[in-house]
């Protein structure tokens, strides 16, 4: 099955892979341009340079192997688009993956709000072309874009030749609209073409030469040449080409995990709600958990307590849950004997009950974890994980606060593998097994924005004085908010936290989510509503890392609908306008 994906930049192991393929394809396709496959990283990683962002679409067999490519000079101030280069694999002809890519490459450009697309082919003319292998090739691709329903632009001086190679027309993709092409958007477009593209090689006169030329209005496209014009595709046929960039990741086995009891709020319900709810954003790709092995459990937690919980949790069979009720102080020669009475040995509350299901559910969310993580190195913009139960409470030989396992913790130990990482905790409740777990690490920077443990669970941790320890000093910030703390407060806390992330430069964010932020939840005091949760997901999409979100509370199925809706469309407008604020900042350092 072939996949088409974006390739943003290249962060990651695999992007570099997939990159170090696309310039073999092109270097066998363009012989004559083979060093611009060399310029590929610096387009990608340095929009601002440029003036304008490339975009590299590529596709790829489910091994990995690249069959073929699209990039594209994408122009946000005149909303227009230039298709610098499309190839395949040799040989490729026939196989139909360049048509998915024009069509991945389209359907991009609509989302993005693109107005038009264009391209540059060397002309069908045989008075103009002499050697007919190379005419041959010209008319091959002009009938491959017709199909589409895409022709070229005549009656203008584009044509004009630039030394001595032949000139190449410049064809008009309305993107399956019906609008015609107005000769101001025309004349934006070849300018912005000329200049970005050609600024070495063509002057100032004759620039103002080829602008001067557009006169018709509408400007005239040409007619078919090669294909009735009922047999074009102009509208797009084939949606749904491009991998979306944002997944989400969930399971069913946290469904066993069921507390029947009075008060106990963390419920399945949690989960159905906020799936219902963001799959009506079209926004995601939905995607179940796959198993992973317990040693990157084990890379976090201690073996005896994991060997506890699994036994435990196994004894109790169909046994009501039990609740600690018996702190012991921790020395490991005085653990209680009954393995009822030694959950408070590993707790630290009394309102976390242990079943014969909670090891169950608390392994499933690791994977859903770790199954999105995974999604993350293999290039997604953001991997959203819909864990349950919830996981920042636990540290690496206790757990609480509705947590056994720390999801977070394990798929930040997972991605730091492939370079550092950033996790930050919006949760009211304080993100305390992350900040324990990496407390003495500077690969890995701790962010919490909570309700002062001094009013907050759990109360014992969370304070702006706890910063880090040993080598980790300075890499774990704390930031303790007033118990009816408004949206202003919230993200002024939020802003000097994305300050701190971009100091630390990550390669990857993780962001432990709560709802319990939202005005209403059960458990917090926050003042947050759906617009702030909005305004947070953008602040947070404008760092541009490769984002994956852990979910941890919120217990009103209410707030939990509307706000994942606006979180996470705060993110993808972020994402959406990336594009475009690159090419602002460009201007505004001229």
């Amino acid at each position: 099955m072939i996949r088409i994906r974006r390739i943003h930049r290249t962060l990651l192991p695999i992007e570099r892979e997939r990159l170090t393929q696309v310039q073999d394809i092109f270097r066998d396709n363009f012989a004559d341009t083979a060093d611009y496959a060399d310029k590929i990283p610096e387009l990608l990683n340095d929009p601002i340079k440029y003036g304008y962002t490339t975009v590299l679409l590529v596709s790829e067999t489910g091994l990995g192997r690249v069959t073929g490519f699209s990039l594209v000079m994408l122009f946000p101030n005149i909303r227009s688009a230039l298709l610098d280069f499309l190839a395949v694999r040799r040989p490729g002809h026939g196989s139909g993956t360049g048509g998915m890519l024009y069509e991945a490459s389209r359907e991009y450009l609509m989302q993005s709000g693109c107005l038009a697309l264009f391209m540059e082919v060397l002309p069908d003319d045989p008075r103009l072309v002499e050697d007919p292998a190379e005419l041959k090739e010209n008319q091959r691709r002009l009938r491959f874009y017709e199909q589409f329903g895409v022709r070229p632009i005549v009656g203008t001086e584009y044509e004009t030749p630039i030394g001595s190679s032949s000139p190449p027309y410049l064809l008009f993709d309305g993107l399956g609209r019906s609008r015609t092409l107005r000769r101001s958007q025309c004349r934006a477009v070849m300018r912005t073409i000329l200049t970005k593209k050609y600024s070495d090689l063509v002057t100032p006169d004759y620039i103002e030469r080829v602008i001067e030329s557009v006169i018709e209005e509408p400007v005239h496209i040409r007619e078919p040449r090669y294909l009735k014009n009922k047999d074009a595709k102009a509208p797009l046929k084939y949606g749904g080409r491009l991998e979306k960039a944002f997944v989400m990741v969930s399971g069913n086995a946290h469904e066993v995990h069921h507390v029947h009891e009075r008060g106990y709020v963390e419920r399945p319900a949690r989960v159905r709600a906020i799936r219902e709810s963001l799959e009506k954003t079209g926004l995601f790709q939905s995607m179940m958990s796959r198993s992973f092995k317990q040693e990157h459990i084990l890379e976090v937690h201690d073996a005896a307590f994991c060997k506890y919980l699994k036994a435990v949790c196994r004894k109790l069979g169909s046994r009501r849950p039990i609740y600690p009720y018996v702190f012991p102080i921790r020395h490991p020669e005085r653990r209680p004997k009954d393995l009822a009475v030694r959950a408070g040995y590993y707790c630290i509350d009394t309102f976390t009950p242990l079943d014969r299901n909670a090891f169950t559910a608390a392994e499933s969310a690791v994977d859903v974890a770790l199954t999105a993580a995974d999604q993350v190195l293999r290039g997604r913009s953001l991997a959203y994980a819909l864990c349950r139960p919830p996981g920042h409470h636990a540290e690496r030989e206790v757990f609480g606060g509705f947590c056994y396992f720390n999801n977070a913790a394990i798929a930040a130990q997972f991605l730091s593998r492939y370079g550092k990482v950033a996790i930050l905790d919006v949760d009211y409740h304080h993100g305390n097994g992350a900040q324990s777990i990496f407390a003495r690490r500077s690969d890995v920077l701790t962010v919490s924005i909570h309700g002062h443990p001094n009013i907050a669970y759990p109360y014992f941790s969370g304070f702006p004085d706890e910063t880090g320890e040993e080598e980790g000093e300075g890499f774990n910030i704390n930031f303790a908010l007033s118990g009816k703390a408004g949206e202003e407060e919230f993200m002024a806390a939020l802003n000097k936290s994305i300050s701190r992330i971009r100091q630390f430069s990550p390669v990857f964010l993780v962001v432990c989510l709560g709802f319990d932020v939202m005005k209403g939840d059960p458990t917090g005091s926050f003042d947050l509503r759906p617009g702030g949760m909005k305004r947070a997901g953008r602040m947070i999409g404008s760092l541009n890392l490769p984002i994956l979100v852990i979910q941890e509370g919120g217990y009103s199925l209410v707030n939990l609908k509307s706000g994942a809706a606006a979180f996470f469309g705060g993110i993808a407008d972020t994402l959406k306008n990336m594009d475009k604020s690159s090419w602002n900042k460009k201007n505004t350092q001229r």
